[in-house]
């Protein structure tokens, strides 16, 4: 069975939430069929090409997602918010007629816990100052802090990486490396 893909210009990671503006009527019926059959579809991020309209080339590991809300806006648009549950690897995917994409995927193994050492605190209370900001407080996530999976995953969707970093990170399946390779982004960021 294939599942609906959705290319964006962002890396969503598990247990993250991201908010979405739905108006192409392909997203809307996949939205539709979804809740209609209580499945998810799979976030993938854009290698090139645009989220609206045409066509697009993305990478093969993104991530299965569930719906969490949905609203009508004040632009008069469906406003959705989707959380991220598995890393997924794309095994095979086509464009159907109506533009939607959707491929077969295999859910990748849950990276295991590892408890936050000692020396990523400052990653922790670096995160913590990220999620006051309003726009990210309204999507309501429960993080871990001692976990180093949160930790990290929230880190590589908050933190201005470029797209082929953030998808690096999403990739890796030891939290700890995750967050080694944070601490050394950022260290290059300040010089």
């Amino acid at each position: 069975m294939k599942t609906p893909l959705f290319p964006l210009n962002s890396v969503l990671c598990p247990m993250g939430r991201i908010p979405l503006q739905l108006f192409e009527p392909r997203y809307l019926d996949m939205l539709s069929e979804c809740m209609k059959t209580d499945r998810g579809f799979v976030v993938v991020l854009i290698k090139e090409g645009s989220e609206v309209g045409g066509g697009c080339d993305f990478y093969s590991i993104g991530t299965y997602v569930r719906l969490v809300d949905f609203r009508k806006l004040e632009n008069g648009l469906l406003g959705i918010t989707i959380e991220g549950t598995s890393k997924v690897l794309l095994t095979d995917f086509s464009q159907g007629a109506d533009g939607l994409y959707s491929g077969r995927i295999e859910h990748l193994i849950e990276e295991a816990y590892a408890t936050l050492p000692d020396e990523y605190l400052e990653l922790a209370t670096l995160l913590e100052q990220l999620e006051r900001h309003p726009a990210i407080q309204a999507l309501n996530m429960d993080v871990d802090y001692a976990d180093c999976r949160q930790v990290g995953w929230r880190l590589v969707e908050l933190l201005p990486l470029t797209k082929k970093e953030k998808q690096h990170l999403l990739e890796l399946t030891d939290p700890l490396e995750r967050l080694k390779q944070i601490e050394d982004f950022l260290s290059l960021m300040e010089q």
